[in-house]
This record gives C-alpha cells, sequence and structure tokens, in this order.
C-alpha cells in the first residue's frame, strides 16, 4: 500500500457548499422577507453570494483580509447587488448564515460510501480544511463524517492557510507521517493540488465540475466513487 494517510478537503469535494448554502440562503431569504425589500430573484440573489464569497476567500487566503471582513462583506456585497444597503442587515445575516449553514447537510454522491470503503482498507483518514473551526466541526457532526476522520486540522488549528505548505506540513507532523505515504484529495487546483505540490506530496484533483487542469496532478477523478479505483 503506496499511500497511508489520506487527507482530504472538506468544503466543495466532500460537503457540497453550494447546495447547502442555497438552503440556508432560503431560509434568510423567508426569515428577512427579502423579496419585499428588493432581492426579486432568489437564484440570482444565491449565484451571486458563491461568487463573492469566493473572490473575498482567495483575498483572505492571501493575507489581504480579516476573517470578520470576509464574513461580513460576502453578505453586504450580495445584498447591495439589489440596492440593499443595509449594515445591520448585512451582519445580522452573516452571522445567521454561520449559525445555520452547518445544519445542512448535503453531500456529494458516494461520500460516505466511499469514506468507509477506505477506512476499511486500513486507511487513515485526515481533513486538512480552510474553513472556521466551530463551523466545520458542526458541519462534520451534522452530516455524519466526523466518525471518519482521525485528525482534523484547520486553518485557524494550525494557523495556516491552503496552499501555503506550513498547513500540509503541521497535518504531516500531527499524524507523524512521511511525505512519501501521504496524499491530499480536494477540489481546487489552487488550494487543495498546488498546495499539496508545494508541500512535497501527491495528489487526488477531484474534478466535480469537469474543469481542465491548468497543472498535472497525481491523479484525477470525476466523482468521490472513482476514489476506489486509485485506492
Amino acid at each position: 500500500m503506496k499511500y497511508r494517510h489520506l487527507f482530504f478537503d472538506l468544503d466543495h469535494t466532500l460537503w457540497d457548499f453550494e447546495a447547502n448554502a442555497k438552503e440556508t440562503l432560503k431560509e434568510l431569504y423567508k426569515i428577512h422577507d427579502l423579496g419585499s425589500r428588493g432581492v426579486n430573484d432568489f437564484d440570482l440573489f444565491h449565484k451571486n453570494y458563491l461568487a463573492h464569497n469566493e473572490k473575498l476567500w482567495k483575498r483572505y487566503r492571501d493575507g489581504l483580509i480579516r476573517q470578520e471582513e470576509l464574513r461580513f462583506k460576502r453578505m453586504w456585497l450580495s445584498l447591495q447587488d439589489f440596492q440593499i444597503a443595509d449594515e445591520e442587515l448585512a451582519k445580522t445575516m452573516s452571522i445567521q448564515f454561520l449559525d445555520l449553514l452547518p445544519a445542512n447537510n448535503i453531500l456529494f454522491p458516494h461520500a460516505k460510501e466511499v469514506l468507509l470503503y477506505l477506512k476499511d482498507k486500513q486507511y487513515q483518514l485526515h481533513l486538512i480544511t480552510n474553513g472556521f473551526e466551530t463551523t466545520q466541526h458542526r458541519k462534520l457532526a451534522n452530516s455524519g463524517l466526523k466518525e471518519y476522520f482521525i485528525e482534523i486540522i484547520t486553518s485557524e488549528g494550525s494557523n495556516s492557510l491552503k496552499p501555503n505548505k506550513e498547513i500540509f506540513e503541521f497535518a504531516i507532523g500531527k499524524c507523524c507521517a512521511n511525505k512519501e505515504e501521504c496524499i491530499m484529495i480536494g477540489d481546487s487546483i489552487e488550494v487543495d493540488i498546488i498546495g499539496a505540490m508545494n508541500a512535497g506530496i501527491d495528489q487526488v484533483y477531484v474534478n466535480h465540475l469537469g474543469i481542465d487542469p491548468s497543472v498535472k496532478p497525481t491523479y484525477i477523478v470525476r466523482t468521490l466513487k472513482e476514489l476506489e479505483d486509485v485506492f
């Protein structure tokens, strides 16, 4: 067995952030009656939120903004797209979003099935996630994923962020592992794959969206089920 320690990303790889965010935003849409306040296209609101979230996360990873700014601005900008310049509403919805989000537990197809398969084959399964500590642990507990993982490494816990090599080195050290027996499994070329490359460990690119990658990962799969062909 070439690999012993399998490091998974959580959001967008196992836990379907887009789908769960949509359900959470639907709740907030109803709670605050956003339709009557000018948000007349919920699907566009959801789409814009995801776009703002992605851009702000990149700025956060690059060290250009703080965590609090990321949380607030993704909601503030989404509301501004519909000419709602209500700072208190944006702050309230930002807090409520993180409170409600982990209660949703939509996973990508075959997530638990594949994790059980890998665990039964005696692989050591771990997580490396940039998500917020409390939120990520609640996601894992509510979705039933927590039981599959030994070590859960977050950006807050490691004081680093993917794609910085330090978070991978922290994870490898915490598992008392050698780089040669480790592999990173994730959906983001920039964050998971290039980050793992820079840390000197192999990678599996989970290409849910069928995107042509800019680099050549060690392995590419289109679905989680295909991980059974790799391991």
